[in-house]
């Protein structure tokens, strides 16, 4: 008996000698640096190396992220950006605190990490451009055992000979990545994510691969512009919410799904975490704060979430002036785009007048306008008999047609004018011009009248999306003259000229340049531009200029009668003297 009660107590002492070993192992890699790249693969890194990960967001917080872990359990990594750190000699700052330590340094953080990781044979592929498909497809990388790189146009390169050196057995390209990703990494069979660049569908599509693994019923919520410690961990997938309305796919999504709750990350999304309650029914609740670690009085304290944010892709509208044309019966809308990212959006307007007359006007569909530049919709009406008109404003938008996640909303003043509109067009072709990546619309005046006009081709098919490309400037064409609108698109190669032997334009013209008041829609053949003798003019003269300065060159003047001979005659075919 005693010897069993001393094996049992042997026993015990192993498995807390065990216990303490590991805890004397435990290891904490902090992110030193001010890009967020960085800071989001050491989180990933971290996690899927089963070791602490954890970031510092200033030079004042580098101190103060330490007071969380006991140095007589914990050594610390410190991961620092060679160019962008966020505080310099971070391993002293750490000893100074007791720890055991080290510091890594390096200009290539996610891809020196990810050679790191020898048991990971999976990778996902998005383009830093869109930080927001980083954050969606972070869940699923840790719970896939999958880690994410960073590619566009400047980086392939050194993706491909990364992925090149490791024979990957999985590759998910996620979201909108540059054509010379996309053909790059085709070697390696890639699966692909990207429902026309819309990035609420693509959260979707990648939330269900994450359930199909891990069937969680709580998931977070958050509009993917932060980097945080929950977010990375994989313990639940992420659902984006819009900044001030909730996206229908969203919607549609949690109400068909068996998701029962959803914990917003961070205090500023709260009203649109209400909407979600209220509209899908499951519980919500909000994670903005944590124990505060740098000891302050006897009474606990909190401290803000540790959350790092990702520079945003800037998009805006307005909506510079609102019109009732008594003569055409039309509300004019003029939407203004101040920034260079193109929007789509959808609006809805109650007009009354002093009288007491309300009608509501809208879309039914959403609209699309181009980056830095005006759009104006109309609307017909019944007309008003009120001279003093006024409007509720309700604007959703968003960068992709189905996610309209801002709201434009107010009261504006209407002003009424009466003016007629003899402005007409006609669609004649469209070409596509491969050397300087336009399309070329020309578009004919076939009225009496000046008419100013500008352009947009829908639909257009390039690496597995839905496109639209619209004119930022307006052309003004004269009565019985051609114009020609040049809308700015991106590469096409081969075979999207095979997939796009037709392309849907749109024009948008009228007499007056600010009030583009009328519509012509057209399905043409795309043509392509041939050969110009104009755009290669100058190097054909070029040519001609060096031909004849050869053909000087390789003549001899005879000094005796001026004649020019070939250079190799000894004697002058003219006057017979020797050269």
């Amino acid at each position: 008996m005693g010897i069993v009660k001393r094996g049992w107590l042997l026993l015990v002492l192993l498995v807390l000698l065990s216990a303490y070993a590991s805890a004397q192992n435990a290891e904490v890699v902090i992110s030193n640096s001010k890009d967020w790249k960085d800071v989001y693969s050491v989180m990933q890194y971290g996690y899927l190396a089963q070791k602490v990960p954890a970031f510092i967001v200033s030079d004042r917080h580098a101190p103060v992220i330490l007071y969380q872990w006991d140095p007589a359990a914990f050594t610390i990594e410190a991961i620092s950006s060679k160019s962008r750190p966020q505080v310099i000699g971070y391993k002293s700052i750490i000893e100074g605190n007791g720890f055991t330590a080290k510091e890594t340094v390096s200009d290539q953080i996610t891809i020196d990490l990810a050679a790191r990781l020898t048991d990971i044979n999976q990778y996902v592929i998005v383009d830093p451009l869109y930080g927001y498909n980083a954050i969606a497809v972070a869940p699923y990388a840790i719970v896939s055992r999958s880690f994410v790189l960073f590619a566009d146009q400047d980086t392939i390169a050194d993706v491909d000979r990364f992925l090149s050196s490791q024979n990957p057995e999985h590759v998910l390209i996620y979201g909108h990545v540059d054509r010379e990703v996309m053909e790059r990494l085709s070697k390696y069979d890639p699966e692909t994510i990207n429902e026309d660049g819309d990035r609420f569908a693509n959260n979707v599509a990648i939330v269900k691969k994450y359930k199909e693994i891990n069937d969680a019923k709580q998931v977070l919520l958050t509009n993917g512009e932060v980097v945080e410690a929950e977010i990375m961990s994989g313990s639940q997938p992420v659902l984006f919410i819009g900044v001030e309305n909730v996206p229908d796919k969203i919607k549609e999504y949690i109400k068909n799904s068996n998701i029962a709750v959803g914990v917003l990350v961070g205090n500023n999304l709260v009203g649109t975490a209400t909407t979600v309650r209220r509209q899908t029914g499951i519980s919500t609740f909000v994670k903005f704060a944590r124990n505060a670690r740098e000891p302050s009085g006897p009474v606990a304290q909190i401290e803000g979430l540790d959350i790092f944010y990702l520079p945003k892709v800037p998009f805006n509208l307005q909506i510079s002036k609102i019109r009732y044309n008594k003569i055409t019966r039309q509300i004019e809308v003029t939407y203004t785009n101040p920034e260079g990212v193109a929007v789509f959006f959808k609006a809805t307007f109650t007009v009354r007048s002093e009288n007491g007359e309300e009608q509501v006007m809208g879309d039914v569909d959403p609209l699309f306008i181009e980056g830095n530049s005006e759009k104006t919709v109309v609307y017909p009406v019944d007309p008003f008999t009120g001279e003093a008109l006024s409007t509720d404003i309700f604007v959703i938008f968003g960068e992709a047609r189905y996610s309209l996640e801002r709201v434009l909303s107010g009261t504006m003043d209407v002003e009424i004018v009466s003016v007629t509109d003899e402005s007409q067009l006609q669609i004649e072709k469209i070409l596509l011009d491969r050397k300087n990546n336009l399309f070329l619309v020309y578009l004919k005046n076939i009225g009496e009248v000046d008419t100013y006009a500008q352009t947009e081709v829908h639909d257009v098919f390039l690496l597995g999306e839905r496109r639209i490309f619209g004119a930022q400037d307006i052309v003004k064409i004269p009565p019985g003259q051609t114009g020609i609108s040049k809308i700015p698109t991106e590469v096409f190669g081969d075979e999207d000229i095979t997939n796009n032997p037709t392309i849907k334009v749109r024009t948008y013209f009228g007499e007056r340049e600010d009030a583009l008041v009328k519509v012509i829609e057209g399905q043409l053949d795309l043509r392509i531009k041939g050969f110009d003798i104009i755009d290669y003019a100058p190097h054909i003269i070029i040519l001609l200029l060096i031909l004849l300065i050869i053909g000087a060159m390789r003549k001899k003047k005879c000094e005796h009668c001026g004649h020019k001979n070939p250079r190799k005659r000894k004697i002058c075919k003219n006057c017979h003297n020797k050269l």
